[in-house]
């Protein structure tokens, strides 16, 4: 297992890192994903530490905490082994602060991850979202602080926008706060707006991509091709889940399908393996994270690693996936003199 570091720090990650978001059940929409219990999930983290990838991403909200309950009955007895990433900010009971980044909510929600989890200390921790109700020196201070504590040991946000991290990045440097290394993101083969602003920023400012659903929400699994109608289990036909991800054009998904399938026969490799190996080899990227239902789909997704593909096949998935981009994006691509893309 091939390991980086998590963008400007010296906290080496293994480029996959297993999500627990199957660990549970405990809603609808979760059933939707998984439903791993403690024995299953101890099996899957055995197979990942045999491979040699050692990092567990987790949420609060997943199965309401019932996925970091399982995570952290399933590490018992190996908690130097393994690294644990969590996350919290959105809403996590129905009081009026359980909600959000405050210092209140943030504290509350680090001694909840710590025990669910069974631990004394989270190595990533990183805000779900931005709340834009919270002043943002509020939530760094109220970090900086949990770090002087010893109760996290990095810090990391996710699904912020550009001036969202921008600014709080600032606000660390003008304080002398602890600051974010880590950007938990969505990127995909059929979702690249990740590159628009974030990856360069990242690259700029030392802050690693945590890719999650790296597989456009089951578009990417190779079960979704021309004239065969969507697989039943898929997520993009669970009404349950509410969760089929932002809208994609269908002849966009069987296009990027059409070339991951031909650079798929060319490498003896999978589909799925082939979307994973290419996000492996994208400027600012840090760690992958994979899902698994099960131990067969676990061994797939971390065969995705050990190999690379040829410049010449990353070139041909990266003009199957290309789509028009938004202003002011596609105009600074007239300038690339002073301006070059990161990718």
């Amino acid at each position: 297992m091939e390991f980086r570091r998590l963008g400007h720090s010296g906290f080496n990650v293994p480029v996959l890192t297993l999500g627990t978001g199957t660990f549970g059940g405990g809603t609808e929409m979760f059933k939707a994903w998984g439903e791993t219990d403690v024995k299953e999930a101890t099996r899957l983290i055995d197979v990942c530490l045999d491979a040699g990838l050692n990092m567990f991403d987790s949420a609060d909200i997943y199965s309401k905490g019932m996925a970091e309950e399982i995570l952290g009955a399933a590490i018992q007895g190996r908690r130097d082994k393994v690294l644990i990433s969590t996350k919290a900010t959105f809403r996590s009971g129905e009081a009026a602060n359980d909600v959000g980044s405050s210092r209140f909510h943030l504290i509350k929600s680090v001694e909840g991850c710590l025990k669910r989890l069974g631990t004394d200390y989270i190595d990533l921790f990183q805000l779900h979202g931005f709340d834009a109700k919270t002043p943002v020196e509020e939530v760094l201070y109220t970090l900086d602080d949990l770090v002087r504590a010893g109760k996290i040991r990095y810090i990391g946000c996710s699904n912020f926008s550009g001036w969202h991290l921008m600014k709080s990045l600032a606000a660390s440097d003008r304080y002398g706060w602890t600051r974010y290394v880590a950007h938990q993101a969505y990127y995909s083969l059929v979702g690249r707006d990740y590159e628009w602003e974030l990856m360069p920023l990242g690259i700029d400012q030392g802050v690693g991509a945590v890719v999650w659903s790296p597989l456009g929400w089951g578009r990417l699994t190779g079960k979704i091709r021309r004239g065969q109608p969507l697989p039943e289990q898929s997520r993009l036909q669970s009404q349950a889940a509410n969760d089929a991800g932002p809208p994609v054009p269908m002849e966009q998904v069987y296009k990027v399908v059409d070339a991951l399938d031909e650079v798929a026969k060319e490498t003896g490799k999978t589909v799925p393996q082939i979307a994973l190996n290419w996000l492996l080899q994208r400027p600012s990227v840090s760690t992958v994270i994979i899902g698994a239902r099960n131990e067969e789909q676990l061994r797939q997704n971390i065969a995705a690693v050990g190999w690379n593909l040829t410049a010449e096949q990353v070139a041909k998935l990266d003009a199957a996936s290309e789509t028009p981009v938004a202003y002011p994006y596609w105009h600074q691509r007239f300038f690339v003199e002073r301006n070059p893309k990161p990718v």
